[in-house]
């Protein structure tokens, strides 16, 4: 018999990076640890300035079990991720951001999964199963060939060899587009939604990723117990502030869906739809 706890604790440390703890297993999402004022590459000469501090730094990490990442852009892995992440822990991530990352930079157990492909991490009694999913960057053929594949994912926690007690959705960089309602077929009623919005807008007036009214009619659609917004303040192509998201949201009547962790706080997460706490 698991003598396992079924509460998954959330450290939102800034960005779309989140520390995620169940039991002895510690998972972290998009590693992005650059300091206010430091410039992220978004490829193509493309920058973007910080306007914020991360809640850790990449040196004061716990050891981690896998890392979960969206895609291979510099405000979701940056120079003080690849500085500090260990080379042997396990990344989870797109099959372009897995190549480059075991070829150009050491990351030798970096494995790229396709979309509906499932991979599972373990430690001790702790399991997370994570299925990649999807997501797209841009919508215009033109933008498509220019930005990173992207893909959101399902963490599935539980014990070992048991059905998974927490469903976690981490959408990435995405765009609302009807491919999305595919998850909440295959996945009904996850405990928590991690949506990526910022409604961010490149040179050319292009947006890239879910504004403040996208990312609630997802959460809508969706129709997952809690939703956590993030990736709205950090960085100077951000155009829709956590405002829009929180006004569209409550239009939607999806007011006490919304977990409130700001950056640097924690959420304790339980099965069930019990309401987290925040610490």
């Amino acid at each position: 018999m698991s003598t396992l706890d079924d509460a998954i604790d959330l450290h939102f440390i800034g960005n779309a990076t989140v520390l995620l703890r169940f039991g002895d297993l510690t998972l972290l999402t998009d590693p992005n640890f650059l300091h206010r004022g430091e410039r992220a590459h978004l490829g193509y000469g493309l920058v973007s300035r910080r306007l914020t501090e991360p809640a850790l730094d990449a040196a004061d990490l716990p050891r981690l079990d896998g890392v979960v990442l969206s895609h291979l852009h510099g405000d979701h892995w940056d120079r003080r991720a690849r500085r500090h992440l260990d080379r042997s822990v396990p990344i989870v991530t797109t099959r372009h951001a897995a190549r480059r990352l075991r070829t150009w930079q050491g990351f030798r157990r970096a494995g790229g999964l396709r979309t509906w492909e499932s991979c599972t991490l373990r430690r001790g009694e702790a399991q997370v199963r994570v299925t990649a999913l999807p997501g797209r960057h841009a919508l215009q053929p033109l933008l498509c060939g220019m930005l990173p594949p992207v893909m959101g994912s399902m963490l599935e926690f539980g014990p070992v060899d048991r059905p998974p007690r927490l469903r976690l959705y981490v959408s990435g960089d995405t765009l609302l587009f009807d491919g999305l309602e595919e998850i909440a077929r295959r996945f009904p009623a996850a405990d928590l939604a991690v949506l990526h919005l910022g409604g961010t807008r490149l040179p050319g007036g292009f947006v890239v990723t879910m504004d403040g009214a996208q990312g609630a009619e997802l959460a809508r659609r969706l129709d997952h117990r809690r939703v956590l917004p993030v990736h709205y303040d950090d960085y100077t192509v951000f155009r829709s502030p956590l405002h829009d998201f929180l006004t569209e949201a409550g239009r939607l009547g999806l007011d006490e869906r919304i977990l409130h962790c700001p950056r640097g706080e924690h959420a304790r997460l339980v099965p069930g739809g019990d309401r987290p706490t925040v610490r």
